[in-house]
């Protein structure tokens, strides 16, 4: 229980991500382009910092690493107060960067720890439902961002106010936080000890087929997931069906909803259908309903486009857990190489932008077709040890 309420606290963190960059926009008079370093640097964090988190807790374990999280989350949140006294631009994406850099060691550390805490068979299960809550935490922050963030009609430096107010109350629960890992005995799990089927623990790790084909299909998926989210709005008020900004917001509100509510059916429906082939599916339908958006269908197609939120709900998880299985005491470092792919979701957006500028919106979603035909293959193939 307590290392799943890791999982609500990165969520929360990245679903205040993008609420900040529209407000930063507005605040700051930072234009479109400058905002979008804000996904940089989180992203970027990822990149940078998970292979040495994989190092640190390979040499101090589970545990310590997830306090240095933890304290890294607090510095990066408590860094946005001198940020917001000083309306820098440029001290929000250091501190956003350090935050980052923090939810990077507890990714690292909570989605293997999750996995070898129990019996390797029902490893995708545990995962599945502790990203469930991750799912959760995305949710709430958009709608925390909104009411607070753009609570003011004016546009004056005093906005910031409540983005010091957001942060310092964050940083103060996850210091909590931290306080009851501190306090707690964490079992330091050996995962050589946890090899399900033939010992492959001798082999390198680049030699197990299941982790190398992780680490492609998770950049892959993550770069589906930021891409189709990123230009949501676009899409629906582009759809010429008369739909405003905040009828979209609102939309985009309801699709998060259903990702989160995936996560728990995900979990439910992994106890009769095995998870590789649920991940299969999911993918298949996932590129389908892409053709459909493409095809500019007017409501189905943004009904599609919602829907895919559900379907791309139990991709993460599944993908790593099946990523992290059975490579024996490699899964610290196995986890660091996962975790690091998420940098995909740095490069979607991009080339789906460079798409809708050149051809339209819609033809854009062409793109995470390719990415959710990758995840099916890993599903359906690449997944396995040879």
């Amino acid at each position: 229980m307590l290392v799943t309420s890791l999982f609500f606290l990165w969520g929360l963190a990245y679903g205040l991500l993008d609420v900040l960059n529209k407000h930063f926009q507005e605040t700051l008079s930072v234009d479109k382009a400058r905002s979008a370093l804000l996904q940089m640097a989180y992203f970027g964090a990822y990149f940078l910092i998970a292979l040495p988190a994989g190092i640190f807790m390979n040499r101090f374990g589970y545990k310590k690493g997830i306090i240095t999280g933890l304290l890294l989350y607090t510095s990066g949140a408590f860094l946005f107060y001198p940020s917001a006294q000083m309306a820098s631009f440029n001290f929000f994406l250091l501190a956003l960067f350090v935050l980052a850099s923090g939810l990077t060691f507890l990714e690292t550390a909570a989605n293997p720890y999750v996995t070898v805490l129990g019996n390797p068979k029902t490893s995708e299960f545990r995962l599945n439902l502790s990203q469930s809550f991750n799912g959760v935490g995305a949710f709430l922050g958009p709608l925390i961002g909104a009411s607070l963030f753009f609570g003011n009609e004016t546009k004056t430096g005093e906005e910031l106010n409540s983005v010091k107010m957001v942060y310092i109350i964050i940083g103060i629960v996850v210091l909590l936080i931290a306080g009851l890992f501190w306090r707690v005995s964490l079992p330091e799990i050996r995962e050589s000890e946890l090899v399900s089927e033939i010992t492959q623990d001798t082999k390198p790790l680049f030699r197990h087929g299941n982790f190398t084909g992780a680490v492609v299909a998770q950049f892959f998926y993550v770069a589906a997931q930021v891409g189709v989210a990123a230009f949501f709005i676009n899409f629906c008020t582009e759809a010429g069906i008369s739909i405003t900004n905040s009828k979209a917001s609102y939309l985009l509100s309801i699709s998060l909803l259903l990702f989160t509510v995936g996560r728990f059916a995900g979990t439910v429906l992994m106890r009769t259908i095995a998870p590789n082939l649920l991940l299969t599916i999911y993918a298949i339908i996932s590129i389908l309903l892409c053709f459909i958006i493409v095809a500019q269908k007017g409501w189905l197609s943004v009904y599609a486009l919602m829907a895919i939120f559900f379907f791309k709900s139990i991709m993460f998880p599944t993908i790593f857990a099946l990523g992290v299985k059975d490579v024996g005491h490699h899964t610290k470092k196995a986890s660091s190489f996962i975790i690091m792919s998420i940098v995909g979701g740095a490069v979607m957006p991009y080339l789906m932008g460079r798409a809708a500028e050149i051809y339209s919106t819609a033809i854009a979603y062409t793109i995470p077709v390719f990415c959710f035909a990758i995840v099916a293959w890993y599903g359906w193939e690449g997944y396995k040890t040879k």
